[in-house]
């Protein structure tokens, strides 16, 4: 009758105890639930609830799936799908709030429901029920969240009218959401759009990772764990953030996100800055007329081939809905690639107005090339310009600001337009050339290995040592003289020579048919270096001890969360083949 709850449970012991019915008064604890936002008890309170028959709906949604009209990526999410769907209740839609769509449902004086799509048709219904004008009164309720929300793929694009617009988008490609939502949402839309527009609203469902702390713990304000981006973005920039969350969006795999990582991609637009910078510096500028099926310099021909490859990489991840792939494939094509490789392998060309001897040599000898000095260095230019600017177009999804102030910055800008409104590229296959390929990969290869056993072996940096070549083939010495001044500079070679046997006190390693043997006695206390390692690898063999008895601990295991687990598995792995690398280096000192 009005009264509070509080009051009236008083005044029904007060009536109980005036009709001697109280037998007994009992103070019971219980768990009381308090509203998070009113501060008041939540109490049960039956009421009259509206429902949607979900089980008819719910069929040809399945089977939408089921058929391959809809799919799930990951794939295994359809299991999370079917298991709601075959087993759904009838869909309670409204609530009791003060805000939301209008339960579309009106009261005669007697109580009787009229359902209409307006107050209009539902007085209609009323006079022909009653036979006479009698007022309505509608139902307060709102439609829930997920009924509302169901209707958006269609009701957004202009819909129950047939518009431009809804022919156009409906349905669309792909919905891109987290798997926690697959039933309030997906299923819904699903059902809704199959049943007021007679297809499925997007043929392509994406799941996305659920982005966790660098511990893989869920983010939680009481656990005081939460990363705010707009504060990484302040600190990181956004594209460093925006890079970070795609490269780590593996399919099937939580983002554990962390400051270091979002850092470590702020190093890598630090890069292409750089990067850019060097290209202007040098003069490298993109020229809309440029053919890169004409260049002849073997390194300009293997890095466009690079470009094409890179393209195809990222088409064929993004097609797959592996984003990190296709962040992966850029990131090393502008780091590893570019940057690392062809930058410094055409340095000297472009650094100096006057080319050494060697340098010169290093064009002529190629053996695709017959430009002369001048020609060549023009032909580096432009391609690398060129280069540079299918690098901004393909980044540009993925970091488009940096991309975009790069693009205007070069004087690259076309037509006015952004760089995000230009076309994706597109390349000759005729660009792709194997045999380059190869040697460029055996140039890497050469130029890494000898850098490995540098730094395992510890010699200076500055330290120039003679590479001496066993065993190598026709092909490998014509390469050894076609690229000399590139293999001293970037290998911190004293000179290249071929001999038909290695001197003792050389570290020696192998690459194809060919034996290096690099003389470094003189160069470093061998002693001194063996005991180094010793020590190194002693220390490596006690934290891998630790960590086997962590690992063997019944009790440590049943109780450590499962991040640390794979943390100190992890942990193993890289000491493991961190000691192996030691060793091996060890035994070829042992040797010498």
């Amino acid at each position: 009758v009005g009264l509070d709850r509080f009051e009236a449970r008083k005044k029904i012991l007060a009536e109980l105890e005036e009709m001697d019915a109280l037998v007994e008064v009992e103070d019971i604890k219980n768990s009381v639930p308090y509203g998070d936002r009113s501060g008041v008890v939540i109490e049960p309170f039956l009421t009259d609830q509206w429902y949607v028959d979900a089980q008819t709906l719910a069929k040809p949604a399945i089977a939408a799936v089921r058929e391959g009209k809809t799919r799930f990526v990951p794939q295994n999410w359809e299991n999370t799908y079917f298991q709601w769907m075959e087993n759904i209740q009838p869909w309670c839609i409204s609530r009791q709030l003060w805000w939301g769509h209008q339960i579309p449902a009106w009261y005669g004086p007697d109580g009787h429901v009229f359902v209409a799509e307006n107050e209009d048709e539902a007085k209609a219904q009323a006079q022909g029920h009653y036979g006479e004008t009698v007022e309505l009164k509608r139902d307060e309720d709102v439609l829930d969240t997920w009924f509302s929300s169901a209707l958006w793929p269609f009701s957004t694009l202009g819909w129950p009218d047939k518009t431009p617009e809804l022919s156009k988008y409906y349905p669309g490609d792909t919905l891109v959401t987290g798997f926690d939502i697959i039933f309030f949402w997906v299923a819904r839309m699903m059902m809704f759009g199959i049943h007021f527009m007679g297809d499925v609203p997007f043929k392509d469902v994406y799941i996305h990772a659920l982005v966790r702390d660098s511990k893989g713990q869920k983010m939680s304000k009481s656990k005081g764990n939460v990363m705010d981006p707009l504060e990484l973005i302040d600190k990181f920039g956004a594209d460093a953030l925006r890079f970070t969350m795609t490269a780590m969006a593996a399919q099937g795999r939580d983002i554990r996100l962390s400051e270091d990582r979002v850092e470590g991609y702020r190093n890598f637009a630090t890069k292409l800055w750089n990067a850019s910078r060097y290209c202007e510096m040098n003069n490298c500028k993109f020229d809309p007329a440029f053919d890169p099926a004409s260049v002849t310099y073997t390194p300009n021909q293997w890095i466009v081939a690079e470009v094409l490859k890179t393209r195809y990489a990222i088409d064929k991840a993004m097609s797959e809905y592996r984003f990190n792939d296709a962040a992966n494939a850029i990131y090393q094509f502008v780091w590893g690639t570019f940057c690392d490789w062809y930058l410094e392998f055409t340095k000297s060309a472009l650094q100096s107005t006057t080319m050494h001897p060697d340098e010169s040599q290093d064009l002529k000898a190629d053996p695709k090339s017959g430009l002369g000095c001048d020609n060549a260095r023009e032909e580096i230019r432009t391609t690398t310009g060129w280069v540079l600017s299918q690098i901004l177009t393909l980044l540009n999804p993925f970091m488009p600001f940096i991309t975009e102030e790069l693009y205007e910055a070069l004087g690259m800008k076309a037509n006015k337009k952004l760089l995000m409104e230009q076309g994706w590229p597109d390349y000759a296959p005729e660009l792709l050339n194997d045999k380059t390929a190869h040697e460029m990969d055996w140039l890497c290869r050469f130029i890494a290995e000898i850098r490995s056993v540098r730094a395992d072996m510890n010699v200076p940096a500055a330290a120039k040592i003679k590479l001496l070549v066993k065993d190598a083939g026709h092909e490998t010495r014509a390469r050894l003289a076609a690229y000399d001044e590139i293999l001293r500079r970037m290998a911190r070679l004293e000179s290249v020579e071929c001999v038909s046997e290695i001197p003792k006190g050389s570290i020696q390693s192998v690459v194809d048919e060919a034996t290096l043997g690099l003389p470094i006695a003189d160069i470093i206390d061998l002693d001194a270096e063996r005991e180094r390692l010793k020590k190194q690898i002693g220390k490596l063999k006690q934290d891998i001890k630790k960590i086997d008895q962590n690992l063997e601990n019944k009790n440590f295991v049943a109780n450590a969360p499962d991040e640390i687990l794979a943390e100190f598995k992890q942990r193993r792995i890289d000491a493991l083949s961190t000691m192996q690398k030691l060793s091996m280096a060890l035994e070829q000192l042992e040797a010498a």
